[in-house]
């Protein structure tokens, strides 16, 4: 069983930064592609940003491309999400997810999800 904590959000502006964090515990992380997922109020949660066990495989929302990096750091057990050049419309709770095997965008596929990291942008 693996345990997943958010950490990170906040309330920024237009433009600004931030920096989620997503720390595991209760397997062995290297075993795992993670994902970051977010729903905003009224909306289905939808798919942010994977990445594969090593690292070396990332794929992104069309929405987000180009904004956020996914990354991971194996020997710290953590996977990292940041989000530049924010906007209005990225205002959700952010959820980070794991799963055995390749990384996907179908939230179905995932087995274990934290509890969720309020990001609200005000323009």
């Amino acid at each position: 069983q693996v345990q997943l904590v958010e950490s990170g959000g906040g309330l920024v502006q237009a433009g600004d930064s931030l920096r989620l964090s997503c720390a595991a515990s209760g397997g062995t992380f290297s075993n795992y592609a993670m994902g970051w997922f977010r729903q905003a109020p009224g909306k289905e949660r939808e798919f942010v940003a994977g990445i594969n066990w090593s690292g070396d495989t990332t794929n992104y929302a069309d929405s987000v491309k180009g904004r956020f990096t996914i990354s991971r750091d194996n020997a710290k057990n953590t996977v990292y999400l940041q989000m530049n050049s924010l906007k209005p419309e990225d205002t959700a709770v952010y959820y980070c997810a794991a799963r055995r095997g390749i990384v996907t965008t179908t939230r179905s596929r995932y087995d274990f999800w934290g509890q969720g990291t309020q990001v609200t942008v005000s323009s």
